[in-house]
């Protein structure tokens, strides 16, 4: 499925506010977090028990779930909120701040400027 651009406004801050909420529950932290129009980079610090695919599917389904209900119109615009991949990978090769410098330029970035993904 093809990306689209529902995350703005309201739906971003609000979709920020449940991810550190989940994160709160969770005991994880949240390093950097960046909402895009059509997806999120999201770096998050956790315990070494939980992999990355749970992660992800709790953010997922939470975010899914109260978003949906929410703001009605995300559910006649698309089947589901979240696409099922996600990309996922540790610190290791890099250092946190060069991860963390990375999502928080995302918006500086000449195309991202101009709408493009």
């Amino acid at each position: 499925m093809y990306r689209r651009p529902v995350l703005g406004g309201r739906v971003a801050a609000r979709l920020e506010e449940l991810i550190r909420q989940k994160a709160d529950e969770r005991g994880w932290e949240i390093v950097a977090l960046d909402v895009m129009p059509d997806h999120v980079h999201l770096f998050v610090k956790h315990d070494a028990k939980s992999p990355a695919s749970y992660i992800a599917n709790q953010f997922k389904g939470f975010t899914s779930r109260v978003l949906r209900e929410e703001f009605p119109h995300l559910r006649s615009k698309l089947p589901t909120l979240w696409s099922s991949s996600y990309f996922a990978a540790s610190v290791g090769a890099v250092s946190a701040g060069t991860v963390q410098q990375y999502i928080d330029t995302q918006w500086e970035r000449p195309w991202k400027k101009e709408g493009q993904a």
